[in-house]
């Protein structure tokens, strides 16, 4: 992999709590209560299963009762949110992935436990939606795996009447990510994360490895400039 984490190191930052996301509304523990009591209606008796095609994979925040290989078909993983915070600020935005329409997406499979379903679920939204804005950027996808197909939730699902992402091109996406770094950290540690922990599950995204190399070179211009 070029983007190595010498390269990385040169992204971070200390950067400040500038608030909330510019332009956006943070979600209120109502909202943030109604949202998760309409997906234990939709989930219904079944498990809650989770697609974690990104940062879930390596960073879950809970303790699946079980994971699995999964593969969401018509949709692939996209650097296509623009964010001003987190990993980004507004001097210097990032991007965020989401996944867009079209292709196929390898993730795993992550069952919440039965026992603390609601506790888990809470928390899981809270990290993932903090906006009233984004609140139907979580939805429910089916996911093909070794036992069949499974029913999932799944965030930041892009949809043409969000209006939330808008693909760009590679160049735009790789100088975007190489710069831009938050109180989260960088969108470069962001990336290289994702791709290292597919690899760790044995998923290969062609996307991602050829943005990663991009990336590495315009951080190493930046440095030469």
């Amino acid at each position: 992999m070029l983007l190595t984490p010498e390269l990385v190191a040169l992204t971070l930052r200390d950067v400040q709590d500038d608030g909330p996301e510019p332009g956006w509304t943070p979600l209120s523990d109502a909202e943030l209560e109604l949202l998760v009591d309409r997906i234990e209606q939709e989930a219904g008796s079944e498990p809650v299963r989770v697609f974690a095609y990104g940062s879930l994979i390596w960073n879950p925040e809970f303790e699946p009762a079980a994971r699995m290989r999964a593969t969401a078909y018509g949709w692939h993983r996209s650097f296509s949110l623009k964010i001003e915070r987190w990993r980004a600020t507004s001097e210097q935005p990032g991007l965020m992935m989401a996944l867009e329409r079209g292709g196929r997406c390898d993730g795993v499979l992550l069952q919440l436990s039965g026992k603390r379903r609601r506790q888990d679920l809470r928390a899981l939204v809270a990290r993932e939606i903090k906006y009233h804005e984004v609140a139907d950027m979580v939805r429910w996808v089916r996911v093909q795996t070794a036992e069949g197909p499974k029913r999932a939730l799944t965030f930041w699902a892009s949809t043409r009447r969000s209006g939330l992402t808008a693909p760009l091109s590679t160049e735009i996406t790789a100088t975007l990510i190489a710069k831009a770094c938050g109180e989260g950290g960088s969108c470069a540690q962001y990336l290289r994360n994702t791709i290292v922990d597919l690899e760790a599950e044995g998923i290969r995204d062609r996307n991602l490895w050829q943005l990663q190399a991009f990336v590495a070179e315009r951080i190493k211009a930046g440095q030469a400039g």
